[in-house]
């Protein structure tokens, strides 16, 4: 409030509008005008201060606060009386609000002289029962502003007497008030007051015990008769004072909040109503005791108020309710938590050494039967594992703090014993928390709890096995492998008798191991990967393939763990030796299966340090892992000396392993080429791109016969390829020296078209040089000689490395000067008809492109056309501006190919979409003129993309530039409505929607033909039909009533036609592209993948050919094959056509014993009773007709057709000889598809004999 001055305030109050819409009264008493009111609250407000200026006006008096405040105050008088109570409400609230908002401007020694006076005028509003809301928090929001002006003499006045106190007793009362704003008014002004205490030596406000005792009071009466309803749920009025407890609630909160905490005499009582309170079953009342917890916490965390924290916590500790009381006792326990939770923070040493006392109070309650109680008791140990061991402890521990751990390990391993075992789950909880807080501290302290639990792991009966995983890999990255090893041997290699063994350590292992000695793999884990790969051996040998599948997964296991060990080891520099190198390195190439570990462990080695050295703040050994930055930059100073060997080691690898599976190996390769000296990754590069030379110059037709007879799975790229990877990678670290060499590389490899892949390679070293800082300035240097490779090489660009060439382009465009900016009409005609590609993300690349070149245009400077190619020497140079770049794009609209024409407009579109908002009118006008024209073009190509543009300038364009164009665009756009290829209908009808919605239905009918006019009233009744159906609340009928979706990417064909790639050529361009939007290829419903199984037997996953019944689209139902079924005769062994029977139509009469000599009669007669019985049975159409339907399956077409009865009785009679004698070789009759109502014979129409 003091932020705004006072006539900023009033001003707003004003209103010019109405000062001539009053009567007004001359007062006798103050001269001060009274308005006779007959508008709203609002004005009302500003007449009455439009009445008080125009009397200071009158009596020649300043607009000062404290001419306000007297003139308001006399007016005050006369509306409010101690003796007849509110004289007039409406003035009365009107003054009241405006010496709410004077009160806060006026000096404070003219508020303390006259707080009697105010608040013996406001006291009827404050306690009158029909007393309106905007009044009571005015006149709340008075008493605010004077009681937070008095001193400390004002304060000792008793209650009794008029004085600050009675006004608080009055606060008090409203903020329980049953209206929410005037309870949250009331509230804020006791924040206020509490918080803004007059000088004195006290910490609390001398108001706060009153306004302690009065909201303890209330809300102990409240909780008291609340109780006694809730033990007679049957009466009617249950929960009549749950709202006023929730209200009392609130009040206790706000003057927790705002006393600091609570008064240090009151905690004591006000601690047991809470308890109480929250063991309610009424959840709100729970939270809201709760939230008076936390606030008084809350409260005591600042330094002048913490000396009230430990009577807090002693006051709540003496309170614990019984072990098992189900309902008080979680409550109390997370009170406790969060009680020392503050307390750890504030005092954090006296905290840590009441822990073990704290923590066996707690841990006593894991003995409950109730599950809630133990959940609850297990939370709060684990809140003071975590909150209440401060990092001294783990870092410079004294004796006295190693015996409280040790106490708490004691503690702990007590909680294993069999009186704890139904709540074992919930003390595993803990001591995964217990590892975590106390981390290398663990060992040897907590060896006892390793051991118990990995003997409970071990057990066959244990069903906890899961949670003893964590607790154990908890304690493998607290205590380390080794101390845990030690405890719990793994006895795989040489089993002692007595002793289990435990390979199932080697997963937890895996998982859990980081920041410890790398030297213990190598004692430990290389030798017994020697002793288990020796088995894989021998097993192999004695062809025992289960065996063997065995240690083999015990040997991946083993180096599996690597990576952990690498996560930050503490003994870099003595365990990674050549020794332990030359060991990687021989694994590396032997064990194929092993390279996916390995490779992340080596760069885990390095990123894990590198990731120490980037922390800004100073060290912090916790959050460091007992690792120094010093520490770190030693150790990448260590491995950088192997780097160069590695990079060899891993080059060779990479040569010999798929492309698909290359990825890790690139990621390391990366990681080293970070730390390797620049003489070594200078040497590395000569040797690379010498060896790139040579295999460039061979011929690599020998080794592309080799790889014929292999799959294209298995296929080995060409080593050029491959070393055109290693040169990409180094590229990003090289020194600038070596740049020379460097760009050499793609200046040759770039003019050859006799290998897509390696050219595609060379062109994307570009984009990877942009990455660096080093780099981005080496191409900046080298600018001009790439624009001229890049102009030169634009005949020799294939078509799969068309999105890269298009990538580095956009380099050099981000680092043009400005005097070159000629190199943008040179590359522009490529850029344009790359916006047709095929391929997607080469569309996209060359839009993202055109804007590009369209901001580079923009930022000003000299297009030389001289040095274009195809213009003359003496061309004149250009500013480059943005009006000239959209010269030269629509420049390409006099192609000589339609290709050309739409690739142009296509292009427009998108810079005009960009740029709409910095064009001028004049040149948006134009260009929107020059398209209309191309609409009546008779190239679909041309008009596709024009189409597109209209769409675009409909949705972006100004209406003032669109509207006057309508009368043209539209009757074009109504000549293609007619078309159907390439869903040009579609488009058409969607523009015009999008028109409607924009511009309104009138204007776009107006401008329509009056023989097109259907179609736009088509489109208003569609409309119209879907928003009756809307209010109608139809939607769920438009489900039912709506086709099903196609497996199509696009939920209709119209969507498809509008965002999708829209025609037949694949090279077509979506709208969302042209927009610079993201296209959504159905991620959100792709990529799913069915199994298709038979109903008998369910696929068998681990069977080698189970990936042959893996399919992409949903199998459908095969059909099941019908049934072999006789037809009936008669007695003259006839066929019978019509009549009903009462038997089932699967019993036939026997047809005769030539029937059982093959399957060929059946089928005649299975398929005759297809066309009676099936789905193509003949049905009676209109008149009696009958009628035949050859439906097909889905998506297909359905015939129909009507026949006259006698024709086909006729018909029958005609074949009857050759249908009764039952021929193995007989068919059953079919019919032929009709056109117009006609029947039709096909071949297939007729009766043939086999």
């Amino acid at each position: 409030m003091e932020g705004v001055s006072l006539a900023s305030r009033l001003d707003k109050i004003r209103s010019p509008n109405l000062q001539n819409q009053r009567q007004v009264i001359l007062s006798p008493i103050s001269h001060v005008t009274i308005p006779v009111f007959t508008e709203s609250l609002s004005q009302k407000t500003a007449v009455v201060l439009s009445a008080v200026e125009d009397t200071l006006r009158d009596q020649q008096t300043d607009f000062t606060p404290t001419a306000y405040f007297a003139a308001i105050l006399a007016l005050l008088n006369q509306s409010i009386s101690s003796s007849a109570g509110i004289v007039n409400k409406d003035l009365a609230t009107s003054v009241v609000y405006l010496l709410d908002l004077i009160t806060p401007y006026a000096p404070a020694p003219l508020l303390r002289s006259k707080f009697s006076q105010i608040l013996i005028n406001l006291a009827p509003a404050l306690t009158h029962p029909e007393a309106e809301a905007p009044l009571l928090k005015s006149s709340i929001g008075c008493l605010e502003s004077l009681l937070t002006a008095q001193d400390s003499a004002a304060w000792q006045l008793p209650q009794s007497q008029i004085g600050p106190r009675r006004a608080i007793a009055g606060l008090l009362s409203l903020a329980v008030d049953h209206r929410p704003k005037v309870r949250k008014r009331a509230q804020d002004a006791l924040t206020k007051i509490l918080k803004n205490p007059p000088p004195s030596p006290s910490v609390d406000h001398p108001a706060a015990d009153m306004c302690a005792e009065t909201s303890l009071r209330s809300l102990s009466q409240l909780a008291k008769e609340t109780g006694k309803k809730q033990k007679h749920r049957s009466h009617k009025d249950d929960h009549h004072h749950d709202p006023n407890l929730i209200h009392s609630l609130q009040l206790v909160k706000t003057i927790a909040a705002a006393s600091g905490g609570w008064p240090a005499r009151k905690i004591e009582p006000l601690c047991e109503v809470l308890l109480n309170i929250s063991r309610s079953s009424n959840e709100y009342l729970t939270m809201a005791a709760f939230e008076v917890f936390e606030v008084i916490f809350e409260g005591m965390a600042d330094e002048l108020s913490s000396a009230k924290l430990p009577r807090l916590l002693e006051v709540i500790s003496e309170l614990r309710p019984s072990r098992n009381d189900s309902q008080l006792l979680p409550p109390w326990i997370a009170v406790l938590s969060r009680g020392y939770e503050v307390s750890a923070q504030i005092n954090p040493d006296e905290t840590f050494r009441k822990l073990p006392e704290i923590f066996d109070l707690v841990s006593g309650f894991l003995e409950s039967s109730s599950h809630n109680i133990r959940v609850s008791a297990s939370e709060c140990l684990i809140s003071f594992v975590s909150d209440c061991v401060p990092y001294t402890v783990l870092l410079n521990p004294s004796v006295f703090d190693g015996k409280i751990l040790e106490k708490i390990a004691k503690s702990a391993t007590s909680l294993l014993t069999v009186k704890y075992q139904a709540s074992w789950l919930e003390v595993f909880n803990v001591l995964e928390a217990l590892f975590d807080s106390l981390r290398w501290r663990s060992n040897p302290i907590l060896s006892d709890i390793v051991k118990t639990v990995g003997e409970l792991r071990g057990s066959s009966s244990f069903n906890g096995k899961k949670e003893a995983d964590r607790v154990l890999g908890k304690a493998v990255r607290a205590m380390g492998p080794e101390a845990i090893l030690n405890i719990l041997p793994l006895n795989i290699s040489e089993p002692k008798a007595g002793q289990p063994g435990r390979v199932w350590m080697l997963p937890i292992l895996r998982d859990y191991v980081s920041n410890t000695h790398l030297a213990h793999f190598r004692s430990e884990f290389t030798p017994l990967s020697e002793v288990m790969f020796q088995r894989v051996i021998d097993h192999v040998e004695a062809e025992k393939s289960l065996e063997t599948k065995i240690f083999e997964t015990v040997v991946q296991q083993i180096w599996s763990i690597l990576p952990g060990y690498c996560d930050l080891p503490l003994d870099v520099s003595e365990a990674f030796d050549q020794s332990f190198a030359e060991i990687v390195s021989n694994v590396l190439y032997k064990q194929v299966e092993l390279r996916p570990d390995i490779c992340r462990a080596l760069q885990t080695l390095v990123d894990s340090n590198k990731a120490i050295l980037d922390l800004e703040s100073d060290d912090d050994l916790v959050l460091q892992r007992r690792v120094t930055k010093a520490d770190a930059r030693s150790n990448i100073d260590h491995l950088a000396s192997f780097a160069s060997n590695l990079l060899a080691v891993l080059f060779n690898v990479y040569s010999e392993t798929l492309p698909q599976y290359r990825g890790f190996i690139l990621k390391c390769i990366n990681a080293y080429l970070s730390i390797t000296p620049e003489k070594e990754l200078a040497s590395t590069f000569e040797r690379v791109t010498t060896m790139l030379g040579t295999s460039l110059g061979e011929a690599e037709q020998t080794k592309a016969e080799k790889q014929k007879l292999k799959k294209p799975e298995e296929k080995m790229p060409p080593m050029s390829h491959t070393l055109m990877d290693l040169v990409i990678t180094i590229s990003v670290y090289l020194p600038r020296e070596s740049f020379q060499a460097l760009f050499n590389i793609p200046a040759l490899i770039i003019m050859k078209d006799n290998d897509p892949q390696l050219q595609k390679k060379a062109y994307k070293l570009i984009p990877r040089l942009a990455e660096s800082e080093v780099g981005k300035a080496a191409l900046g240097e080298r600018n001009a000689e790439l624009q001229q490779l890049l102009i030169r090489s634009a005949d020799k660009a294939l078509a799969p490395s068309r999105r890269d060439r298009l990538e580095a382009i956009s380099r050099i465009v981000e680092l043009l000067p400005k005097t070159d900016l000629y190199f943008v009409p040179s590359i522009l005609p490529e850029v344009i008809i790359s916006t047709k590609e095929v391929n997607e993300k080469a569309r996209t690349a060359a839009f993202d492109l055109l804007v590009l070149m369209g901001e580079r245009m923009r930022q000003g400077g000299v297009v030389v056309n001289s040095k274009v190619a195809d213009m003359p020497d003496d061309a004149p140079s250009v500013p480059a501006t943005l009006e000239e770049y959209f010269t030269m794009v629509s420049a390409g609209l006099a192609g000589s190919t339609p290709h050309v024409i739409s690739a142009s407009i296509t292009a427009l579109t998108r810079i005009l979409y960009h740029y709409r908002e910095s064009l001028k009118p004049e040149l948006l006008t134009e260009i929107v003129s020059t398209m209309g024209l191309f609409l009546t073009s008779n190239n679909r190509e041309i008009v596709r993309s024009v189409l597109g543009f209209v769409k675009v300038s409909v949705i972006s364009l100004p209406e003032e530039i669109m509207v006057p164009r309508l009368k043209t665009i539209i009757p074009n756009l109504m000549v293609w409505s007619h078309e159907h290829k390439a869903h040009f209908r579609a488009k058409v009808k969607h523009i015009l929607e999008r028109m409607i919605r924009r511009y309104g239905y009138e204007i776009v009918e107006w401008n329509t033909p009056d023989e097109d006019k259907k179609l736009i009233v088509n489109i208003r009744k569609s409309k119209d039909r879907r928003k009756r159906k809307k209010e109608a609340g139809g939607a769920e009928e438009v489900e039912e009533d709506a086709p099903k979706k196609r497996a199509n990417k696009f939920d209709t064909e119209f969507d498809e036609a509008v965002y999708g790639s829209e025609s037949e050529d694949r090279s077509d361009v979506s709208d969302d592209e042209i927009m610079g939007k993201k296209r959504t290829r159905g991620k959100g419903k792709g990529g799913e993948t069915f199994i298709v199984e038979d109903e008998d037997e369910p696929l068998d996953l681990l069977d080698r050919k189970a990936l042959a019944n893996i399919s992409t689209t949903k199998p459908q139902k095969a059909r099941k094959p019908r049934r072999n079924v006789s037809a009936r005769t008669n007695e003259d062994g006839k066929l019978v056509l019509g009549g009903e029977s009462d038997d089932d139509d699967a019993v036939m009469m026997d047809p005769g014993p030539e029937a059982s000599k093959g399957g060929a009669s059946l089928e005649g007669i299975n398929a005759y009773m297809d066309a009676m019985k099936g789905r193509d049975a003949v049905q009676r159409g209109q008149r009696g007709r009958l009628k035949f339907s050859n439906k097909r399956n889905k998506g297909e077409d359905a015939d129909e057709m009507e026949v006259d009865e006698e024709e086909v009785v006729q018909k029958l009679k005609t074949k009857q000889g050759a249908i009764g004698k039952g021929s193995p070789k007989r068919r059953g009759l079919e019919m032929g598809r009709t056109r117009g109502g006609r029947v039709q014979k096909s071949p297939r129409g007729k009766i043939r004999r086999r």
